[in-house]
């Protein structure tokens, strides 16, 4: 069976199929990095051929070509200017990703069958960009850094080769997740919770198998679902003739169908960290101890598809980047002494949307969920006051909480899938523009009625 049948066999173009051929290949690369005979030289030697050969077969030498730009730059600046490198490789790395955002108009392409490098250039460009402020970090003292500052900061800098396996390091450059380059140096020269002890090493094989397991699952469903729900339907004159219900509903199942590519892609992912290595995060408190396998885990299913309240969307989807994000660009915008505000949190969604494409859908989306998560927290705020012993309503606010989550986050993805403005304004104004509407709606009453903390008052029997 030649390429052309087999792509049609699962229903994707030979440009997809290409891909995902080398991206299923990362499983078998990353088993076999656990037994490269040698030392970490030979590793890093490893980490980048065969980062840089899985870029070759699925986009073309053109990729590598990006690839090396982007961390040339990024190196340079710590190299050369180390006192504001982070700065620096954020500009540099920010604005050479956006170029080539404008070069490949990704999006135009996936709608097509098309596939390129693009995806790849937006994990590797955080992986430069928190490398270059971890470099910077480590001009600091610790005293005043937060936790996860003193944990990342590098003191000395890599080694280009070191630099080069860390940003292809056997094709996590795909699809992530991303990682910190401690914890790349630490796991590639056996240190830290990678240490040689008396305890057995823990075997990858089962949680492995898990995610693979649940990877042909999340396949499946998308496969199944994707046809029925096509989003170009929202332009035909049938989805017009249908009432507000059947078209919220739709409009749910488009963006419910499309999460499971992203499921699928993320389990892949895991199960490569999980055999490379990489994803273990130590042992549990447990007796018996066990190993935990955190570190690769990129999306919580359950945890999004029943999250109860949208400011814990971050914890359980596209985790480690989110994380990134916290930790390099929200809690960096926050003053020494000061809360963060909306501002913060529309700034970091605005460097998402970017990060994610030039397109007006992602733009719009992001600024959907910096909405989206203040309306959340205004509602927490309303629970949290409500007297314990009103179980009745605290469970009605948490409900509404769950639901409001669910239809607003459901309406904006929307533009995260079609990209185009116009479609995504056609899909809002469908539905009265009901998502944007209530979040604003809910900040609003959140700035008039502000619920005093309960207090009990504790009579003294005279």
């Amino acid at each position: 069976m030649n390429m052309e049948e087999m792509a049609s066999l699962i229903g994707v173009t030979i440009p997809v199929f290409r891909f995902l051929r080398c991206f299923i290949a990362t499983i078998p690369i990353s088993l076999f990095h656990r037994f490269v005979p040698g030392g970490p030289t030979v590793r890093h030697v490893y980490a980048t051929l065969t980062g840089a050969l899985l870029s070759y077969l699925s986009f073309g030498v053109s990729s590598n070509m990006h690839f090396l730009v982007l961390i040339i730059l990024s190196y340079a600046s710590m190299a050369l200017y180390r006192k504001c490198c982070g700065l620096v490789a954020f500009v540099l790395a920010m604005g050479y990703l956006v170029g080539t955002h404008v070069y490949y108009m990704s999006g135009d392409k996936w709608k097509e069958g098309d596939i390129d490098a693009g995806g790849s250039m937006m994990v590797i460009t955080l992986k430069v960009i928190s490398c270059a402020i971890n470099y910077n970090d480590g001009l600091l003292k610790e005293e005043g850094l937060r936790e996860s500052q003193k944990k990342n900061r590098l003191i000395k800098l890599p080694s280009f080769l070191e630099f080069m396996g860390y940003c292809l390091c056997c094709g996590s450059h795909f699809a992530g997740p991303v990682f910190e380059m401690k914890d790349y140096l630490d796991w590639t020269e056996r240190k830290g919770i990678w240490t040689k002890s008396e305890k057995p090493s823990p075997s990858p094989l089962g949680p492995a198998i898990r995610a693979i397991f649940q990877a042909a699952m999340c396949m499946w469903v998308y496969l199944t679902l994707e046809p029925q729900y096509p989003l170009s339907r929202i332009t035909d004159n049938i989805y017009k003739q249908w009432g507000f219900m059947d078209k919220l509903i739709f409009q749910y199942m488009c963006s419910f169908a499309t999460r499971w590519k992203y499921y699928f892609i993320w389990s892949v992912s895991e199960a490569s960290m999980i055999l490379l290595g990489l994803g273990f995060s130590g042992w549990s408190n447990s007796s018996p101890v066990e190993p935990q396998w955190g570190r690769a885990k990129n999306v919580d299913i359950l945890g999004v598809e029943f999250v109860k309240s949208a400011a814990e969307i971050p914890l359980v989807w596209n985790i480690h980047v989110s994380r990134w994000l916290r930790y390099y660009v929200y809690d960096r915008l926050v003053k020494k002494g000061r809360k963060p505000g909306f501002f913060q949190l529309l700034v970091t969604q605005t460097i998402s949307a970017v990060w994610h494409g030039v397109y007006p859908g992602y733009i719009i989306f992001f600024v959907q969920s910096a909405l989206m998560i203040s309306g959340s927290k205004v509602i927490y705020k309303w629970q949290q006051f409500v007297p314990s012993n009103k179980r009745t309503l605290k469970k009605m606010i948490m409900l509404s909480n769950f639901a409001y989550t669910v239809l607003v986050l459901n309406y904006s993805s929307v533009g995260f899938i079609v990209l185009d403005l116009n479609e995504t304004i056609t899909a809002y104004g469908s539905v009265y523009y009901i998502g944007t509407i209530i979040p604003v709606a809910i900040v609003l009453l959140g700035n008039i009625i502000r619920p005093r903390p309960v207090t009990t008052r504790v009579r003294k029997n005279k």
